[in-house]
């Protein structure tokens, strides 16, 4: 079996969420069109923004998720994460606490999809 290899984040602006994730993951796009814009996060594997058909794109819509990132490292590394990310000026969802499965934060990007930094499992 394939395993999944394409993540999708539904958004009403994709020009607008484009320039939030590459600026918070420090990557650039691998593939941009109107309405769908794609980031190689790993060989064969795709991080992708889409605003869905024209008449779907708007703010009424609900759009949410969560996204995850891993980092290496212990509590400190989260925390630095979190520092780093608030001075960006994101909308802070959660601060950092520790969970069962380790230290974590959520924030949000510009749609209110959720993005969850935590510990490598």
């Amino acid at each position: 079996m394939t395993p999944p290899n394409l993540f999708l984040v539904y958004v009403t602006d994709v020009d607008r969420s484009t320039r939030f994730y590459a600026d918070l993951f420090d990557m650039d796009p691998a593939m941009v069109t109107p309405r769908y814009v794609s980031f190689e996060v790993a060989r064969g594997v795709l991080f992708a923004l889409w605003s869905g058909r024209p008449e779907a794109a708007v703010p009424s819509t609900p759009r949410t998720s969560e996204v995850g990132l891993m980092v290496p490292g212990a509590a400190e590394a989260v925390d630095a994460r979190f520092d780093a990310w608030r001075a960006k000026g994101v909308t802070v969802v959660q601060e950092p606490v520790d969970e069962v499965f380790g230290r974590t934060f959520v924030v949000a990007d510009p749609d209110g999809n959720l993005i969850r930094v935590s510990p490598v499992d």
